[in-house]
Order: C-alpha cells, then sequence, then structure tokens
C-alpha cells in the first residue's frame, strides 16, 4: 500500500492519505488517526475488533456517509492534522 508515498507538490510535512484504502489499512500505517476519526464521530473505531472486521472493508468517504459526517469535515479535519486526503 502507498499510504506513505509523497506526492511532487504536497505541502511539506503532509501525509498523503488516500480515501480510497481501507480505514484498516490507513490506521494501521497512521495510528494517531484512530483518535482523528473518532473526535469526529467515528465512535466505534476504538471498540476491540471493529478495525478488524468492518474497517477492513470500510473506506473513510463511506464511512463519514454511515455517520452522516460531510465529506468536506472529514478532509477538512485531515488536513487539519497533517494529512493530504486524495482520492
Amino acid at each position: 500500500m502507498s499510504a506513505r508515498a509523497a506526492v511532487a507538490g504536497s505541502p511539506a510535512g503532509a501525509k498523503q492519505i488516500d480515501l480510497g484504502h481501507s480505514v484498516h489499512d490507513l490506521c494501521t500505517h497512521y495510528p494517531e488517526l484512530k483518535e482523528i476519526l473518532h473526535g469526529l464521530g467515528f465512535v466505534d473505531i476504538l471498540k476491540p475488533g471493529m478495525l478488524q472486521t468492518a474497517g477492513r472493508f470500510m473506506t473513510l468517504p463511506n464511512g463519514a456517509r454511515m455517520k452522516g459526517i460531510p465529506l468536506d469535515v472529514l478532509r477538512a479535519r485531515l488536513e487539519e492534522a497533517g494529512f493530504e486526503p486524495v482520492e
């Protein structure tokens, strides 16, 4: 997976995060992402086993839609935390 891949023209220090990858893969590469997502309303993400089950097939856009979190709010919070969301 290329979740850590650098992108030409990306903000200095920003970590590229591919919104098409599963929540499980993203949180494995960026453990701090779990707390960020929990703060946004992904309340089940900290429950044991959730990343190993639903997280393996759920993407951030799909999870946000299920939780009623606007995608622009998700993107803005990820950018505030130093991530660069890409499709």
